[in-house]
């Protein structure tokens, strides 16, 4: 039965509780009690008597008043107590309810991403990135935040077709404030003196790498005027200056830094660049079926451009026509950040009996002498055998880039070869494409290339009737 509560020791309020709080407290715990009897004692109901009278507030000894609850027994009391939370549904107030999930906020503009949203008619061309760039010195004159303006200007240097412009670079390197990142003591150029904004300006020399520019007097002079010349950036600077000029002309097959728009034109170089005869000719089968044509009979029809060396055609007319070729792809071929696909037209390699050993001179031979008997004192240690990993490939006898890499197409393909190449109508040609299921089949002197057989009849044919067949 619970009569009073009292806390010994003195009143709370004059620990820093205040009534109201003191008399919500009571209340709280009345409750709780009354509704862990009402569990435990089921059936016995409650009744509320007079409240107690209310001791003077003055004494030493603080008691507040609380509701007196006797609970009528039944004659046996219960043996043990069973709690239950969904009793408790009275007091489901002092339940503490589980938090709220948060919400995403909106997606929040880049900082100083406004800047680069005031061209007037929203072009994105050099002049707009360079006023973008010149109204962030003109509005910041301390030029805070300085460092995630040029972060976003470099990601924003592709869109607005600058990312090879060096004049654009010495521009977002003019951002930075001068003289104030420059290490003035021996302690400072030890340590990292303003990382962050040493490795801003190291992010400013990558891009200009990735993209071949190289660094002028310019470029030296506003490195030093703003990290000085013991920083990292400046570091950064001599060793392009270094390797740049030493790898620029490096690669022997140059491939221009403007591709061609057009898909001829840009397969013609794919072609020229993986044919290492110069005496190859290049041929376009069928040009691109223009956008504004009004033929109906065939609105689709992809260009076909081929490659072809004097020494591929002689090979080919050697070639025994019982063999078949094949015509394999696509396979890619990246020229800087375009990937374009080419085939070509192969034939296995001939097995050894059938091969024709051609003697070369020793005159003309790159390993003159070819033998040489040399008695050279060896030991046990000594390795005859070296480990050379030599892969033999069948003749490719040519290549070429289609708009589109179905068995149609490469068929007319095919077909332009036999123009050059009389003896591949005699001999049998064999599709193999990466997109289809299986060897799509098609004899060289068909118009048109058959459609290719079901799956099950494929199962039970062998290798030799599927030569038979494709000669017929």
């Amino acid at each position: 039965m619970l009569s009073l509560l009292s806390w010994p020791g003195g009143c709370p309020t004059e620990r820093g509780m205040s009534w109201a709080q003191a008399i919500l407290l009571a209340r709280g715990l009345s409750r709780g009690w009354g509704g862990i009897c009402g569990t435990a004692l089921t059936g016995a109901p409650f009744s509320q008597e007079r409240a107690s009278p209310a001791v003077p507030w003055g004494t030493g000894r603080c008691q507040i008043p609380a509701v007196v609850l006797c609970p009528q027994l039944p004659p046996q009391s219960p043996r043990a107590l069973h709690c239950s939370s969904a009793t408790h549904n009275s007091d489901s107030s002092l339940v503490p309810r589980p938090p709220e999930p948060l919400r995403k906020p909106a997606k929040a503009l880049a900082p100083h991403e406004e800047l680069f949203m005031q061209a007037p008619d929203g072009a994105r061309d050099k002049a707009s990135f360079v006023r973008a760039v010149q109204n962030f010195g003109q509005h910041n004159v301390h030029k805070r935040g300085h460092v995630d303006f040029i972060y976003l200007a470099l990601r924003k240097m592709r869109e607005y077709g600058v990312e090879r412009d060096l004049a654009v670079y010495h521009l977002l390197l003019d951002v930075f404030p001068k003289e104030v990142f420059r290490p003035r003591s021996v302690f400072q150029k030890i340590f990292i003196h303003y990382p962050r904004q040493q490795e801003c300006g190291i992010a400013v020399l990558e891009q200009m790498e990735n993209y071949g520019l190289m660094p002028n007097k310019e470029t030296e002079f506003l490195l030093i005027q703003i990290f000085g010349r013991k920083s990292y950036p400046m570091l950064k600077f001599v060793r392009m200056q270094l390797w740049f000029s030493r790898f620029k002309n490096i690669n022997p097959f140059p491939v221009p830094r403007d591709l061609p728009q057009d898909p001829v034109d840009l397969a013609r170089l794919g072609l020229r660049h993986m044919e290492p005869d110069l005496s190859a000719r290049v041929t376009v089968y069928q040009m691109p079926s223009s956008k504004d044509s009004i033929d109906t009979a065939d609105p689709t029809e992809p260009h076909i451009v081929g490659i072809q060396s004097p020494d591929q055609q002689a090979a080919l007319a050697r070639h025994n026509p019982a063999r078949p070729i094949f015509v394999e792809g696509p396979f890619s071929l990246w020229l800087r950040n375009k990937c374009v696909y080419y085939h070509i037209l192969r034939a296995d390699l001939l097995p050894p009996e059938e091969r024709e050993v051609e003697e070369i001179p020793e005159e003309w031979n790159l390993y003159y002498p070819m033998q040489l008997d040399l008695d050279y004192g060896r030991s046990g240690w000594d390795d005859y055998q070296f480990d050379i990993n030599e892969v033999e490939e069948g003749p490719i006898f040519a290549m070429c880039m289609a708009g589109a890499h179905d068995q149609a197409t490469l068929a007319k393909w095919i077909q332009g070869l036999q123009e050059t190449n009389p003896a591949l109508a005699q001999i049998p040609v064999v599709f193999r494409l990466a997109a289809s299921t299986g060897e799509l089949l098609a004899s060289s002197g068909l118009e048109e290339p058959s459609p290719p057989p079901p799956e099950e009849q494929e199962e039970e044919e062998d290798d030799p009737q599927r030569q038979q067949r494709g000669q017929s």
